[in-house]
């Protein structure tokens, strides 16, 4: 039984990992847009650097947001496949989140253009820098609704284990995203020298690149062809809306509540100066470049549970959930040594700057053990997305970051003058009780044996 037990194991990991593979990769790419708008951006000028950064950071807020609305759909087609719905109905379900993201991405668009004179304003930047981020956000809100579209059609690929479609509009939006700046930021081929904005229009040409490489994976993969999403489109584009918002506001509210954390303990880090500053910017880079890995095992995980739900097998979703969320915690101890071991050759990559490498060298330690709570809350949470358990799993990140996180960075750095390193206790405690709740949650869900 025990030779049975560990060979269901290293099965499951097996699947779970094939599936992660593509999504791990997909995820560094969209990471890798940003860096590569920073960079070329750097390039130019300090302002064109702050006015790309702000436009960034504020348009993020909204991204993040609809992409965690959405991953709820890969939690639907999982269970759907898994009970054994057909082709076409999988593919209504698709039409439907199809017709939700095309809502959200006019939603959104017109929201970003709406608030970014009130949200610049508050932030009191200089003239240039604000005049810079507002065109910047103006531009690309043009890109909402390609990426809301493709925030649905990517999720419902991926729900139903195609993950390497992903991959390839990865690397297809990344190639347009670099040529984009590097031809519109800096002028190139006769073309206008556009500056920040310039960084804005190669997102939107990016995005509609990747929508246009999803458009074709489901116009000729032979298994996504099947789903007739085109063709049923006109029919059923409202199909299964409500579920997908059920199912999906919580899983949204979760990662808001996440990026909102991270977001305003960099806004409390700049109180202590520059250097701070700097060296949290590359504590929380690396670390956040790692959180892709255990994030895409938790979306590969969510596959997997689904599925064995679906099929009414709670012996196999207990045992994908926790073999997801072991392999999570593999990664988190393989990335937390090297943190721990090697931080001054990490911080190197980022700065010679004598004044801000000992502090990032200080903080990798905390993001090492940062990195073992984020992993395992990251893939809990895509186990219980498998059961289709949002709402718990909202209440609990919410109140682990909001109601103790917080406080506890608040009244480390600026009450018991701990200082910067105050910020990222904060971070770990939150993270902490986050990765306890919903692990606990998901096996008392799960219950049981899984030999």
């Amino acid at each position: 039984m025990r030779e049975s037990t560990l060979e269901r194991l290293r099965t499951e990991a097996g699947r779970n990992l094939r599936l992660a593979w593509p999504i791990i990769g997909a995820q560094l790419l969209f990471m890798s847009m940003g860096t590569v708008d920073t960079i070329f951006a750097g390039q130019l000028s300090g302002q064109a650097l702050a006015a790309v950064a702000v436009g960034t950071n504020v348009f993020f807020l909204g991204f993040v947001t609809l992409m965690g609305l959405f991953m709820a759909l890969a939690a639907l087609l999982a269970q759907q496949r898994g009970a054994g719905r057909g082709p076409r109905a999988l593919g209504q379900q698709i039409c439907g989140a199809v017709g939700l993201a095309a809502g959200c991405g006019v939603l959104w668009g017109v929201g970003t253009w709406l608030t970014i004179d009130p949200l610049l304003a508050m932030l009191q930047l200089s003239s240039v820098v604000s005049a810079g981020a507002a065109e910047y956000l103006r531009v690309v809100a043009l890109a909402t609704v390609p990426l809301c579209l493709c925030f649905a059609l990517r999720n419902g690929a991926e729900g139903l284990g195609h993950t390497r479609v992903a991959l390839l509009a990865g690397v297809v939006g990344l190639a347009i995203n670099a040529g984009g700046d590097y031809l519109l930021m800096y002028g190139r081929w006769g073309l206008p020298q556009l500056g920040a904005v310039g960084a804005a229009w190669a997102s939107v040409l990016a995005s509609i690149g990747m929508l246009l490489c999803y458009i074709a994976a489901y116009r000729w993969h032979p298994a996504l062809r099947l789903l007739a999403v085109g063709a049923q489109l006109p029919v059923y584009w409202r199909r299964g809306i409500q579920p997908l918002l059920k199912l999906g506001l919580p899983v949204a509210a979760i990662l808001t509540a996440e990026a909102w954390l991270f977001q305003v303990g960099a806004l409390m880090m700049a109180r202590f100066g520059d250097v701070a500053v700097a060296a949290h910017q590359i504590a929380i880079n690396f670390a956040a470049m790692s959180f892709m890995v255990p994030l895409s095992i938790g979306m590969a995980t969510t596959v997997r549970v689904g599925n064995a739900a679906g099929r009414g097998d709670p012996r196999a979703a207990a045992l994908a959930g926790r073999v997801g969320i072991a392999l999570g915690v593999s990664w988190a101890l393989m990335a937390a040594t090297l943190m721990a071991l090697a931080p001054t050759v990490i911080v190197s990559a980022y700065t010679r700057d004598l004044a801000v490498t000992p502090l990032a060298v200080g903080l990798l330690t905390y993001a090492a053990l940062f990195q073992l709570f984020d992993c395992i809350q990251a893939t809990s949470n895509g186990a219980l997305r498998g059961l289709h358990d949002t709402r718990g799993p909202m209440v609990i990140t919410v109140l682990a970051y909001w109601a103790i996180g917080m406080p506890v960075a608040v009244g480390l750095a600026f009450y018991a003058d701990v200082g910067p390193v105050g910020i990222w206790w904060g971070f770990i405690v939150g993270l902490a009780v986050a990765a306890a709740g919903l692990s606990f949650r998901f096996v008392r869900r799960t219950g049981g044996r899984v030999a």
